[in-house]
């Protein structure tokens, strides 16, 4: 008779638990931070070498580094919205390719960013495996990368982006 009353027990707690648990999970759906969506338009973009290196930008960089966002299905869902908004705020903010000579860029960073392999992250390369570069096209983009935003060519953009 004691074991089978612990056992009761341990089902109400567990159900009771489960239940809380449900409704905290429902009412962080009601968190509107990360549920707008609403990518600004497209104001600008650099001058890019070639159309193979914007290809491959918006493969592997475009959903963080630009406006043009493609938002995955779990991303309307609290937590995980957040923590997507949250990078992707961060992201357009150190370098976004859609407001192209608007302010501050840290597109010098770019080509040596993705050699060393800190981008595109792993995190997001794991749920988006189109954004895995082959090594030769990791080179490919490496130079790509280079040849759009070398100090030279990104003066000459940013002398061309001067309607604000």
């Amino acid at each position: 008779m004691h074991k089978t009353h612990f056992s009761w027990v341990k089902t109400i707690v567990f159900t009771l638990a489960l239940s809380e648990a449900a409704l905290i999970f429902i009412g962080l759906q009601f968190i509107p931070y990360g549920r707008g969506h609403n990518d600004p338009p497209v104001k600008a973009e650099p001058t890019w070498d070639s159309p193979k290196t914007r290809e491959l930008f918006v493969r592997a960089c475009g959903d963080c580094h630009s406006n043009g966002t493609v938002w995955p299905w779990y991303g309307y869902i609290a937590p995980i919205s957040w923590l997507i908004q949250y990078d992707i705020d961060k992201s357009r903010v150190a370098f976004n390719v859609s407001e192209w000579g608007r302010g501050k860029s840290n597109s010098r960073n770019a080509a040596e960013t993705v050699r060393s392999g800190l981008m595109p992250p792993t995190r997001y390369t794991i749920l988006h495996p189109s954004a895995r570069l082959s090594a030769s096209e990791k080179q490919a983009f490496i130079q790509g990368l280079v040849a759009t935003f070398d100090s030279k060519h990104e003066s000459e953009q940013k002398g061309e982006q001067r309607d604000d």
